[in-house]
C-alpha cells in the first residue's frame, strides 16, 4: 500500500495570507448592499474586461494606494494573478515577443506559464538591491522581463532606484514591456509603501495586483493596468465573458474597497504580520542566534539565512517535526549559478492560534 501522506501540523509555506481572517461579516454587508443595487443585466455574461463598478473603484484605489496611473479603460479583471500572466504571455507571443526574462528567483509556475506561452524565460540575476535590471540591455532576444519591484519574491528586497529606473529606460529604448507583478504591495512595515513601478511609465509597465494576499486565494480576484496599445490585443486573448470571476464577487469587491472595509482590512492585517514578523526575529534572537534574517521590510514572507549544505537537512527535519516550509534552492532558476542557501518563512499562513506552535517547531529544527 503507498504510504499514508499525514497533513503537516504546521505549514510556514510563502505565498498564502492568513485565511482565517477573512472579514467575513464585512464582506457580507458590502454583498448584501452590492447585490441590492446591482442592475438586472449585471446576471448576464457580462463585459469580458470586468464589471465596470469594479473597474473604477481600483483605478481610483490604486493610484490613491500604490502610485498607479490607471483609468477605468486600462483595467483587465482576471481570475487570479495566473490567469493575468496567462494571458499576457499570449498577447505578447501574438507582437511577435519571443523571450521573456525572469528574476533569477522566483515562482516555477510562472516561468512554466511563459514557457507554456511559446516564451524562452532566461534568468535575470537578483542581489541585495534587487534584480539587476542593468543587464537588460545586453539581452538581445528579450521584449518583456517579469518582475517584483516592491518586494523580490522570494529574497524580499525592495527593487532599488537605480535599478527601477534602469527596467524603465530599457522597456524606452527597446519597446519593451515590465510586468510588474505587485503581490503584496500593501504590505510594508519600516516606512511608507514603495510606490508601483507602472507609475514612472503608464505604457511601458503593465500592473498586475491581486486580493489573494490581501484578502484571500479562494476569491480568484485580480487585475490588471495596461498599456492603452495593449487593452485590446489582450482582450482579443481573453474572448468571451466564460473566464471571469463571478459577477456578484466583482461587485462585491467593488462595494468593499469604496465603503472603506478594504483599507481597514488591510490596516488590521499590517498589524496582525507585523507582531509575527517581530515575534519570529524576537524568537530566533533568542534561540538560534547564529541565523540570520532578512526581507523583514514587507510582505508575508522572511529568508532565513542557512550554514553551506544544509538547506535540505533542515526541510527534511522539519517534515519529519510535522512543519511543511521550503528552501530558497526551491525557487532558483534552472539556469541559475548555485547561490546562498535558506528557508523562506511564510509567517502569513498560519491561524492565529497556529502561530505559536509553528514558531516553535521552526526553531527546533534551525541548526
Amino acid at each position: 500500500a503507498p504510504p499514508v501522506r499525514r497533513r503537516p501540523a504546521h505549514t510556514l509555506m510563502a505565498g498564502s495570507p492568513d485565511v482565517s481572517a477573512f472579514p467575513r461579516a464585512e464582506w457580507l454587508k458590502a454583498a448584501r448592499r452590492a447585490l441590492t443595487a446591482a442592475p438586472n443585466e449585471a446576471f448576464g455574461y457580462g463585459d469580458p474586461q470586468g464589471r465596470v463598478e469594479l473597474r473604477t473603484v481600483l483605478a481610483e484605489y490604486l493610484a490613491r494606494a500604490r502610485g498607479v496611473y490607471a483609468s477605468p479603460g486600462r483595467v483587465v479583471v482576471c481570475a487570479g494573478f495566473v490567469h493575468g500572466l496567462s494571458l499576457l504571455g499570449q498577447a505578447l507571443r501574438r507582437r511577435g515577443v519571443r523571450e521573456v526574462a525572469v528574476e533569477s528567483y522566483g515562482l516555477h509556475i510562472h516561468r512554466d506559464l511563459l514557457t507554456g506561452a511559446g516564451l524562452r524565460t532566461p534568468g535575470l540575476p537578483v542581489d541585495a538591491l534587487g534584480a539587476r535590471t542593468e543587464l537588460l540591455a545586453g539581452m538581445r532576444g528579450v521584449g518583456a522581463v517579469l518582475m517584483t519591484p516592491a518586494h523580490q519574491f522570494p529574497t524580499g528586497v525592495p527593487l532599488h532606484a537605480d535599478r527601477r529606473a534602469a527596467a524603465v529606460d530599457w522597456a524606452r529604448s527597446r519597446a519593451g514591456l515590465v510586468l510588474e507583478d505587485d503581490y503584496d504591495g500593501e504590505f510594508r512595515y519600516d516606512r511608507q509603501s514603495v510606490g508601483a513601478l507602472q507609475g514612472l511609465d503608464p505604457e511601458r509597465v503593465v500592473y498586475l495586483g491581486t486580493a489573494s494576499k490581501s484578502l484571500a486565494p479562494g476569491l480568484r480576484l485580480a487585475w490588471m493596468v495596461l498599456p492603452q496599445d495593449l487593452v485590446d490585443e489582450v482582450l482579443a486573448v481573453k474572448g468571451g465573458a466564460e473566464w471571469m470571476p463571478p459577477t456578484p464577487d466583482q461587485l462585491t469587491l467593488a462595494e468593499f474597497i469604496a465603503s472603506g472595509a478594504y483599507d481597514r482590512h488591510v490596516r488590521s492585517m499590517r498589524l496582525r504580520y507585523r507582531r509575527r514578523r517581530d515575534a519570529l526575529v524576537a524568537a530566533l534572537a533568542e534561540r538560534a542566534p547564529d541565523v540570520r534574517v532578512s526581507g523583514i521590510a514587507a510582505g508575508l514572507h522572511a529568508v532565513l539565512e542557512l550554514p553551506a549544505d544544509t538547506e535540505r537537512s533542515v526541510v527534511q527535519a522539519a517534515a519529519w517535526q510535522g512543519l511543511a516550509l521550503e528552501g530558497l534552492s526551491r525557487f532558483r532558476h534552472p539556469e541559475a549559478e548555485p547561490g546562498r542557501e535558506g528557508l523562506v518563512i511564510g509567517y502569513g499562513s498560519p491561524a492565529e492560534s497556529g502561530w505559536a506552535g509553528a514558531l516553535d517547531a521552526l526553531c527546533r529544527v534551525l541548526p
